[in-house]
């Protein structure tokens, strides 16, 4: 792309905490900043990404099916540190070029996903690298682009929101298989890890620490505690079913239907309560 039109997605992408309007609007992307290979200077480009678990995301050096590989790849083969912007997120990255037989596997998820990136192959003799950005873990909280607690929580509850969405549409749009694509499945995995990993951060951290501070709410932080085992369950009810290569797509359909309506009540209930708690002292 064109670097004027990556400008106006960057500006638009951090104006708008990571959401993006037009084509963009129900894309997954995110800013990379590498280091230049010959300038040493960063550089800052929106690409699309997949979902992968496990602390990591994949980027795929597609460059809409040129001959030549896109800068930012080239950057960081040669500076494998990076810096990833998801919107709400902000950490470093060490990335790895997947080759071999992990290359093909990603490279089919991918295809079987978004049948854009066959297209772009397609395009150039050029093999499209795969490439793993794994986050480097640090000590203290995640760096998250909020100007207060409150709005922190807000915006990583849309994260849930805009994830469960994408993943509706992603299910609606397959109804045509018999069984889930391999992607989506990953998706839906890294969803509920990813949900089941802040809900016990609130549940050790956050609520007891805001509990202490502010007496008299035992009984609002006694039912979020129960609502995040109502929707644990939902949650395992979901993986054991997209953890069947054989899953009925209708389903899992259901199971995340459940798990929207009960996860947005939720959300907008823990949001009244926390908001002002969380930003009472600033």
């Amino acid at each position: 792309m064109p670097n004027d039109f990556n400008q106006q997605v960057i500006d638009e992408f951090r104006a708008n905490k990571g959401r993006l309007t037009g084509y963009f609007a129900k894309a997954r992307l995110l800013l990379l900043t590498t280091t230049g290979a010959r300038t040493g200077t960063p550089h800052t480009t929106p690409v699309g990404y997949l979902p992968d678990g496990a602390g990591r995301v994949l980027v795929i050096a597609s460059a809409g099916g040129a001959d030549r590989h896109p800068d930012w790849y080239l950057n960081l083969l040669a500076h494998p540190q990076v810096d990833v912007d998801s919107g709400v997120f902000r950490y470093q990255a060490r990335a790895v070029v997947l080759d071999g037989e992990k290359r093909e596997q990603t490279w089919a998820r991918a295809v079987e996903a978004d049948a854009g990136w066959a297209a772009y192959q397609e395009k150039t003799d050029r093999l499209l690298p795969v490439v793993a950005l794994h986050e480097i873990a640090r000590p203290g909280p995640p760096d998250i682009n909020a100007s207060s607690p409150g709005e922190a929580i807000r915006l990583v509850h849309d994260v849930f929101r805009r994830e469960l969405a994408l993943i509706r549409e992603e299910m609606t749009s397959g109804t045509g298989g018999s069984t889930l694509g391999a992607q989506l499945r990953v998706n839906c995995l890294t969803f509920c890890q990813g949900l089941h990993n802040h809900h016990a951060g609130e549940d050790t951290v956050m609520f007891p620490l805001l509990a202490d501070r502010h007496p008299g709410t035992a009984a609002a932080f006694r039912r979020l505690r129960e609502e995040h085992e109502r929707i644990a369950v939902l949650v395992a009810d979901l993986r054991r079913v997209v953890s069947d290569e054989t899953a009925d797509p209708a389903t899992a359909r259901a199971e995340v239907e459940r798990l929207t309506l009960e996860l947005e009540a939720h959300l907008t209930y823990e949001e009244a309560e926390l908001v002002p708690l969380l930003d009472a002292g600033n």
